[in-house]
């Protein structure tokens, strides 16, 4: 793996205090992730209990769709302008995106039954944790494998879209399974790269705003290989 381009302050202490400088970071991202991934599930219980709320956004597509696009902006604002905002605010910015998207996938969830939803987060959580610690613990530089991943990214994306309008179930399949091994692979690369961004980043400020950055990145790789494998292990009422 080549070695990280990293500060001069960081180029003169010791291979263990960098390892420990790393680690402090990625669990102060993990943390941020699980408090993400808890609003979240808190959220689209909450909206599935309130009958009124549910039926708003059931019956009128605008609201449904207004949520989407709000959470694409605020995905936007904070990952365009995270220097702008204090630590605490872009903290208090990502658990709003993650409310909001709890709101939009109780929609989903209220599909299938609670055991395989519960199955499924298991089994996504189970990958996640398998990927994170090889991208994490891996020697292999995966910047080009980053690369590839970022453009079948695109690829997945404009199909996904695509289907909207053709609705072929083949091509749905063959989206889901190839959506699965995108969302694992970044799963090892976003990692990697939180490793590496560790080094890069001084002052608490700083690191905080890079960690709420790195959560992000891994709440949404989480969030999506969740739907994707939902897809294969969910049951329908």
């Amino acid at each position: 793996m080549n070695n990280p381009q990293v500060p001069l302050a960081y180029n003169n202490i010791s291979a263990d205090m960098q390892a420990e400088i790393q680690h402090s970071f990625i669990m102060r991202v993990y943390g941020w992730m699980t408090a993400g991934l808890i609003i979240t599930a808190m959220a689209a219980l909450m909206t599935l209990s309130l009958p009124g709320l549910l039926e708003a956004i059931l019956s009128n597509m605008l609201v449904f769709f207004g949520l989407i696009i709000a959470e694409l902006v605020v995905v936007f604002v904070l990952t365009r302008a995270i220097n702008n905002f204090s630590p605490a605010l872009a903290g208090l910015i990502f658990a709003g995106y993650a409310l909001l998207n709890g709101v939009t996938l109780s929609i989903v969830l209220l599909a299938y039954t609670e055991t395989s939803v519960a199955l499924t987060f298991g089994v996504t959580a189970c990958t996640f944790g398998i990927m994170t610690l090889f991208g994490y613990t891996t020697q292999r530089d995966l910047t080009k494998l980053g690369s590839l991943l970022i453009m079948a990214l695109l690829g997945f994306l404009i199909a996904s879209i695509a289907n909207l309008f053709f609705n072929n179930p083949i091509l749905y399949w063959v989206i889901t399974y190839v959506g699965i091994l995108i969302f694992v692979g970044l799963v090892a690369y976003d990692t990697q790269k939180l490793k590496r961004m560790a080094l890069m980043v001084s002052g608490d400020g700083l690191m905080q705003k890079a960690s709420i950055l790195g959560a992000l990145a891994l709440y949404l790789d989480f969030i999506n290989l969740f739907l994707l494998l939902l897809r294969i292990f969910g049951r329908r009422r």
